[in-house]
């Protein structure tokens, strides 16, 4: 068997094969998100400070931006069967080491290993679905992934107030981590028995991961990311940080530009951005999305349930019907993606900028009795506008790239949307605490989703560029 290779003949499993990978994919997308309602229980349970606690939800994003482009390119020499067993054995075993962590400095560790194996599990996804499929088809299979995506995040904190209802406050956040485990080892013999490996002959043998690159590339993501995390903490000195990340960035262009050159074999090939139509732009309406839509969840569940007292299965709910939303539009949009191109993504991003501009409008402006009426129709609309960005950009940024380089490409496309989750969840709290302690909850809660709103702004102005010019 080959690993999802560019055969003449399309594999007939091959559907079964997505499917697989999308369970994985869901399971680590969802940890994301899940942990955002357990966070009171988190500090409760383990007696300790809110920055502390802050690091179980960061440190996961973190690592997962950390180790995605690399988990993209060792997929592309290895084989994606192979990362997938490597990636679910340190998922699995990391989520019971947070699960049964006996203080907070070992839950924050375990979540940092969980991220890093994410890392390595999720480019895999977009890596099969570029070898496995082709044409209107592998839309399709980026459409289902976009769902899987938009699902996840919405229902990760519905799932995370069912399991600390169920099982109490004090405990229940460990089943969080917990149920990965289980879920895990059936995924591992599901991956094993159904996901083709590449044959020994075809491996990249030869080729030995750029470890210079890797570093370079680690360090400029860190440069960007450990700031946010810190902030978000309430510790500024890291932002000093961020002056390191321009130099790292153009030290690591010029590393692969030098690989590429002399024949080597690169970690990204950073001439995808430039010859590759449609990647550039996709890249740009990626990271500016999640900057945005990110901070959406994070300050909705913390207002409902501190502000408004509601517990955190309610919180939940009140965020479900965005995962509504999005199982709507996610298919379709890659159904139709083929036809209308970047217009897909430019009505999404007004659709659901509408919806957020109601949300911020009317959740405010009123009280609990009347909360449920105004807040899931709101909520709904979002996740209408939601459903329909991931999938159309994924597949029309990855569109052109070669197979060879679809596991790196879709890391890096990856990496800019979770650098733009960590930086929007910490400006849209920070925003939301300045603004709380100055006027008021419903100002704050409006305050920072019109934030959101500005950078949901501008991937809009990006899309619409991106559609005057067809790619």
């Amino acid at each position: 068997m080959t690993d999802g290779v560019e055969e003449e003949q399309p594999r007939p499993d091959r559907w079964r094969i997505l499917a697989v990978s999308l369970v994985i994919g869901f399971m680590a997308l969802l940890d994301v998100t899940i942990v955002n309602v357990a966070i009171p229980s988190i500090q409760a349970g383990l007696h300790t400070s809110a920055a502390t606690v802050q690091w179980v939800v960061s440190g996961y994003a973190l690592a997962f931006g950390l180790t995605l482009v690399t988990g993209g390119r060792l997929g592309d020499a290895y084989g994606r069967r192979t990362m997938m067993l490597i990636g679910l054995a340190g998922f699995i075993v990391s989520s019971a080491g947070v699960g049964l962590a006996p203080s907070a400095l070992w839950v924050v560790v375990g979540r940092l290993l969980q991220g890093a194996s994410a890392g390595l599990l999720t480019p895999q996804n977009s890596g099969l679905i570029q070898q496995l499929f082709r044409g209107r088809e592998r839309a399709r299979a980026f459409g289902v992934f976009g769902l899987v995506v938009s699902i996840s995040s919405a229902t990760g904190p519905v799932l995370g107030g069912l399991i600390i209802a169920a099982l109490g406050e004090e405990h229940g956040w460990r089943y969080i981590f917990l149920v990965n485990v289980p879920i895990g080892l059936a995924a591992m013999v599901a991956v094993w028995r159904m996901v083709p490996q590449r044959p020994r002959e075809r491996r990249e043998t030869e080729a030995r991961l750029d470890l210079t690159g890797a570093a370079l590339l680690g360090a400029a993501v860190l440069c960007v990311l450990l700031p946010t995390v810190a902030v978000e903490g309430g510790d500024p000195r890291p932002l000093l940080l961020l002056l390191g990340a321009v130099p790292l960035g153009w030290l690591f262009v010029r590393r692969e530009q030098g690989l590429v050159r002399r024949g080597g074999a690169p970690l990204l090939d950073i001439g995808l951005l430039r010859r590759t139509p449609g990647y550039a732009n996709g890249v740009a309406v990626g990271a500016l999305y999640f900057t945005g839509f990110t901070g959406f969840f994070l300050v909705l569940s913390v207002y409902y349930q501190d502000e408004l007292g509601l517990s955190a299965l309610q919180a939940g709910l009140l965020l479900c019907p965005f995962a509504v939303g999005s199982a709507i539009t996610a298919p379709l949009s890659g159904r139709v993606v083929s036809d209308w191109h970047r217009r897909v993504t430019v009505v999404a991003i007004a659709v659901m900028m509408a919806g957020v501009l109601l949300v911020a409008l009317v959740v405010p402006a009123v009280g609990t009795d009347a909360l449920w009426l105004a807040a899931v129709p709101a909520t709904l609309l979002a996740g209408l506008g939601g459903g329909g960005v991931v999938s159309p950009n994924m597949t029309l940024s990855l569109d052109e790239v070669p197979p060879r380089m679809g596991g790196a490409a879709g890391g890096a496309l990856q990496t800019g949307q979770r650098i733009g989750a960590s930086i929007g969840a910490a400006l849209s709290m920070t925003v939301y605490q300045l603004t709380l302690s100055a006027v008021g909850g419903g100002a704050a809660l409006r305050a920072a989703l019109l934030t959101g709103m500005v950078l949901l702004t501008a991937a809009l102005v990006v899309a619409v560029r991106a559609a005057s010019t067809r790619h």
